[in-house]
């Protein structure tokens, strides 16, 4: 995708790009807060109703193999996918957990960056629904981010008072606008 064909494809090749730089920050922000844990609190739940982050990392990465496999080919919902076993936490250890949580995200990735502006408005199908390829891309983003949000609010209550923050600061707006603002030379 070259940034001189924006203005040719309509901006499919900027949508494409940003859908691969949101998906890449959204893997990279869960992994900086489960980063900050240990494995018995990584696999802890708040009570009996709740999965832990081991358990969302399987389902968000169950999700990702299931729909970014043959994405364009076959239903994003696949007939060997299990989804009430991603709810199972019955990872060894953290390593077995990250290699499942890899193995999703490299779908997604290798995916996006194969796809063209061209396959943007090509149909494909979740579940016998068909979505354009845009919305289906929009729709597991948004999905990542709902369980995403979910692993970072989880590893800020465990870690307590050791958790580093992973945004502006409390109280650091200011700072980080003082340091940042007009980057864009907007305002």
């Amino acid at each position: 995708m070259s940034e001189g064909s924006d203005s040719v494809d309509g901006g499919g090749a900027a949508f494409l790009r940003a859908a691969i730089d949101r998906a890449r920050r959204q893997k990279a922000l869960a992994e900086a807060a489960m980063a900050q844990l240990d494995w018995s609190r990584i696999r802890r739940r708040l009570d009996e109703h709740t999965n832990s982050i081991a358990v969302i990392a399987k389902h968000l990465a169950g999700n990702l193999r299931s729909r970014w496999t043959n994405f364009m080919t076959s239903d994003g919902e696949k007939l060997g996918r299990d989804r009430d076993q991603e709810f199972v936490d019955d990872f060894p250890d953290r390593e077995a957990m990250l290699a499942t949580w890899e193995d999703g995200w490299r779908r997604m990735l290798d995916t996006l960056a194969a796809l063209t502006p061209a396959d943007l408005t090509k149909p494909v199908f979740i579940r016998g629904v068909e979505h354009t390829v845009a919305e289906a891309i929009v729709r597991s983003i948004e999905h990542n981010g709902y369980h995403i949000g979910q692993i970072v609010i989880l590893a800020r209550h465990w870690a307590g008072n050791d958790w580093k923050t992973l945004t502006i600061a409390p109280g650091g707006s200011a700072e980080y606008n003082r340091r940042h603002w007009g980057r864009s030379g907007r305002r």
